[in-house]
């Protein structure tokens, strides 16, 4: 039996992502995208048929280009009694998983903003597995859990990025560090300037979809 190729994403200078062999779309209501074996989804945020392009980034003047220093971009770890969490400020998307579903762990305004000892492992371990961008990860007896064992699927978040999971191979695109294989967020926007990937800048520009 000859094993199914895994699906692939690539950047398109200045244009769409293109997606090879996914089989599982979805909008942010969960409902199925047709898909088919090679798809162009929008980058730019201009697209009129999101998430699909229809090459409205040619005439907008958009740039695939990465504007961030890599400053940011460095794994911190904040090690607690029974769990230690890391955490790459560098790579988030800001979905806010983290600080609106466990606050007590995950404290906006507090330095340090992470306090491993403040829910119990279970309930640590729930959120960081929400994480979409693979910011966050964890390590229990220095064994680190940074990934999961999923179908591949990209998801297109509600006036946000896409969440791709499932170990889809993103060609010829560096990591930031630490950062997982198996999940990521892509812009969708054209805003972030840690592009490809998403930086939170959907809620600064105000960006919308409302069919997805």
């Amino acid at each position: 039996m000859t094993e199914q190729k895994k699906p692939t994403i690539e950047c398109s200078a200045d244009g769409p992502y293109i997606v090879r062999g996914l089989e599982k779309l979805h909008n942010s209501r969960g409902e199925p995208i047709t898909t088919k074996r090679t798809i162009a989804l929008c980058r730019c945020g201009g697209s009129a048929s999101k998430p699909f392009c229809d090459g409205t980034h040619s005439t907008i003047g958009f740039s695939g280009k990465k504007l961030t220093d890599g400053s940011r971009d460095k794994r911190k770890t904040h090690q607690g009694k029974k769990i230690t969490i890391h955490d790459n400020r560098g790579i988030c998307s800001h979905a806010g998983l983290c600080t609106d579903n466990l606050a007590s762990v995950f404290r906006m305004n507090s330095k340090p903003w992470i306090d491993p000892d403040g829910a119990d492992v279970e309930a640590i371990i729930e959120t960081i597995k929400k994480c979409p961008s693979g910011a966050l990860s964890y390590s229990i007896e220095e064994v680190e859990h940074r990934d999961q064992e999923r179908e591949p699927m990209i998801a297109v978040s509600k006036d946000g990025p896409y969440h791709v999971s499932g170990a889809i191979e993103f060609k010829d695109q560096p990591r930031g560090e630490g950062a997982s294989e198996e999940h990521y967020t892509l812009c969708r926007c054209g805003a972030s300037k840690n592009k490809p990937f998403c930086d939170g800048s959907h809620w600064q520009i105000k960006f919308t979809d409302e069919k997805n």
